[in-house]
């Protein structure tokens, strides 16, 4: 049975949790929803670190922060956020076996429409390989029976800040040379972010790197190659970073979260990718994807000359 709540503005849901970066390769699905239910009242539910964006960017009328925990108290708690939100349809675009049980969470009914992976679905997005195609055409294919259509490039304009106090001088480019703590095998070997960073000194660019508390001995490494360069690791809101990417002469950067975010708001972005990142999740106008097999047979020289090729900042 199908949940309907009347003939006023449908109530809809999008789910969305993972990392940092998946916010942000999520955003063209976001706006392309919110596009297709004007008028009607649009949920985000995510995970309480990202739910300050989120409500930042004005796409959704209410944002609710998911519990996270594995315990029975974290699915009631889901499960009463959930039947309280009577809603008509929900996206899963998160769509694992954590959400899957969300579907299940609203037994014995009734259920809205529902979009994602869970068996009994009304829409379910479910195909062989579908973990294996890139997250952007993983979105497009979901939503394409709801003849919603995401855009080729998100827009992030409501994403900024004002970045004098960091007296950086153009021109400068960002370096972020970390990733995620579990994937090291993700991440260009820090020497090569040194060489690179002597060679962008050598032009007169200034390299600035970018990362939370862990990638601190990362930014002290390419420093002592470097003694030009700025480290601003664990000094950045998400709209500086936001704001540091739209002055900047490039970004170069690994798989990783403020890579993602560098490249959507539309800075020159070079990702680094080798076979660690299969497949390849990437976004943005002006972003370029340097990608080798392994790491081992990317070198400075190379990554700057496709540095040198990327389309420039407006």
């Amino acid at each position: 049975m199908t949940a309907q709540s009347g003939t006023g503005p449908r109530r809809v849901l999008v789910i969305k949790l993972g990392a940092f970066g998946d916010f942000f390769l999520a955003q063209t699905a976001f706006s392309a929803i919110r596009r297709h239910h004007r008028g009607d009242r649009l949920t985000l539910l995510t995970l309480p670190s990202l739910a300050p964006l989120a409500r930042l960017s004005g796409l959704f009328d209410e944002v609710l922060e998911d519990p996270r925990g594995r315990s029975f108290g974290a699915y009631w708690r889901v499960r009463r956020m959930l039947r309280a939100g009577r809603f008509d349809r929900v996206y899963d675009l998160q769509a694992q076996s954590r959400t899957d049980r969300y579907f299940w969470l609203l037994a014995p009914g009734p259920w809205p429409e529902w979009s994602g992976t869970a068996w009994g679905a009304s829409h379910r997005d479910h195909y062989p390989g579908r973990r294996k195609v890139p997250v952007i055409e993983r979105y497009t294919r979901q939503l394409a029976p709801f003849g919603i259509v995401p855009d080729a490039v998100p827009d992030l304009s409501w994403l900024d800040a004002d970045t004098g106090g960091f007296g950086i001088a153009a021109p400068y480019a960002l370096l972020i040379p970390g990733s995620s703590p579990g994937r090291p095998d993700k991440r260009w070997p820090v020497e090569r972010y040194g060489e690179l960073a002597g060679a962008l000194a050598a032009r007169g660019i200034t390299p600035v790197v970018l990362g939370t508390a862990i990638e601190a001995d990362l930014a002290r490494a390419i420093a002592d190659t470097c003694p030009e360069t700025i480290d601003l690791t664990n000094r950045t809101s998400v709209p500086e970073i936001a704001g540091l990417a739209r002055r900047a002469w490039a970004t170069v950067g690994n798989d990783t979260g403020p890579t993602h975010l560098v490249a959507s708001v539309g800075c020159p972005t070079l990702g680094l990718f080798c076979d660690a990142s299969i497949p390849i999740h990437a976004n943005g106008p002006r972003m370029v994807i340097h990608h080798r097999p392994s790491f081992a047979d990317m070198d400075a020289a190379g990554v700057l000359a496709a540095m040198d090729a990327l389309p420039p900042n407006r």
